[in-house]
């Protein structure tokens, strides 16, 4: 490992912050009260985006695709657990890990990191901004795009782990029970759910399909997993239980919430012929078609569900990765101490991901910078899958620790599925 991994080592296993902090890992049968990181990671994956992508796969092709999105959530348990994996085995970060692969990694880190964040800030702000408009007419979607990113800025700014953590559980609380609810509400066929688990592909699916399965629950965000188990106190390998518990639990819960929607878009709008917007201005339209068939109630308290959506994943962005950016910038200095809440380089992010954006609000995006924002994040996910089959049968991780036959057939496939997706996302820019 290079010194800097060492350094890393030292000082992440040396750092005991967080509420389970010092604390030995729990009994089976009391592990539920210390679920939190995995929540986390699995509201900060799932954004409107994601909301309209299974709308519109279950507008279009009713439950044919359900099977593609359980697999997504399998394949993103996969992901986050390994990423967590070696965090708690390691007392390092998976940053240190992909140094010890080679200096170019931090490079493409960097890279990606700054670009991501300019771009995904405006998205954030944007897709928060949509349901607000529709609650909240009087002030306009620039205005509301404008304060949904200072709240966030100022939440994180302020708060430590714990609070973050409480008032995410209270959002994926809310986003899944409206949306649980819509789906029962309008009432499911039982033998057509099952039959979407037959993996079928309808025609004209198949860029749904690899869409749902790589989309759907997180990108980048996967790999923050670590940092918040760490954040939460969690630190060696007596804590990996507890981590897969906590981590296939939120999945779990990002499962149900997804094939709700898939409901949600079979009954409702593939019944009735109803095509959404391809972009997070559907969930509006998803609303209206509400309103007309189930009354204002309804369609109001799927705007808050849609609001609470995009709000954990601005949150959960705005925390996650400028603990993220800062392990990146200390590393890159070769100093180990700060990559944490609260150092100069996390507020640094924290503020590039909410001012300079703004700058997007008043434009339209950038033709260039959105080309190289989707090559460099088509590209991340093979990145993080490679690397992970990679990091996780190295010598560096006590053997109990190490992939087992399920996680690096399922690492290994996914890394194809995500290839196959690049090629795919790459092919469509240069056209």
């Amino acid at each position: 490992m290079s010194d800097q991994g060492e350094m890393a080592q030292h000082h992440h296993a040396s750092d005991p912050e967080g509420p389970d902090a010092g604390h030995a890992p729990p009994t089976r049968g009391r592990m539920w009260r210390h679920l939190g990181p995995g929540i986390v990671v699995a509201a900060t994956g799932v954004g409107a985006g994601d909301l309209v992508a299974t709308l519109i796969a279950g507008s279009r092709f009713g439950y044919a695709l359900l099977w593609a999105a359980v697999l997504g959530c399998i394949v993103k348990i996969a992901l986050s657990e390994g990423s967590a994996r070696y965090h708690l085995a390691t007392g390092s970060t998976i940053l240190a890990g992909w140094r010890s692969l080679g200096r170019w990694t931090s490079w493409y880190f960097g890279v990606y990191v700054i670009i991501w964040g300019f771009i995904y800030g405006a998205t954030a702000m944007s897709a928060t901004a949509l349901p607000l408009t529709a609650l909240f007419p009087g002030l306009s979607l620039r205005a509301w795009a404008i304060i949904a990113g200072l709240f966030g800025f100022v939440f994180v700014w302020f708060n430590k782990y714990e609070t973050f953590e409480t008032v995410m559980k209270l959002l994926v609380g809310t986003m899944f029970v409206i949306m649980v609810g819509l789906a029962i509400l309008v009432a499911p066929s039982l033998p057509d759910l099952a039959r979407g688990m037959t993996f079928t592909l309808p025609e004209g699916s198949l860029f749904y399909t690899l869409g749902l399965i790589g989309g759907v629950g997180g990108t980048i965000t996967t790999a923050a997993y670590g940092y918040w188990t760490q954040a939460k106190g969690w630190r060696g390998t007596p804590w990996l239980p507890m981590m897969r518990v906590d981590n296939s639990t939120a999945y779990i819960v990002t499962g149900i919430f997804v094939i709700a929607m898939l409901i949600v878009g079979a009954e409702l709008l593939h019944s009735a012929g109803i095509a959404l917007q391809d972009s997070d201005q559907g969930l509006l339209g998803l609303s209206g078609v509400l309103e007309e068939r189930f009354g204002a109630t309804i369609a109001t308290l799927f705007l808050i569900g849609f609001a609470a959506t995009s709000v954990s994943s601005l949150l959960g962005v705005w925390q996650g990765m400028s603990l993220f950016f800062s392990d990146w910038w200390y590393q890159m200095k070769g100093r180990e101490e700060g990559g944490h809440e609260g150092s100069n380089a996390y507020r640094f992010y924290l503020a590039w991901l909410t001012f300079p954006p703004m700058i997007l609000l008043f434009a339209d995006r950038p033709f260039l910078l959105v080309i190289i924002y989707g090559a460099f994040g088509a590209l991340f996910m093979p990145f993080l899958a490679i690397t992970l089959l990679m990091l996780n049968n190295s010598e560096r991780l006590p053997a109990e620790a190490r992939n087992g036959v399920v996680s690096n057939i399922t690492l290994a496939g996914s890394a194809i599925l995500f290839i196959v997706l690049a090629v795919q996302q790459v092919a469509k820019l240069v056209g």
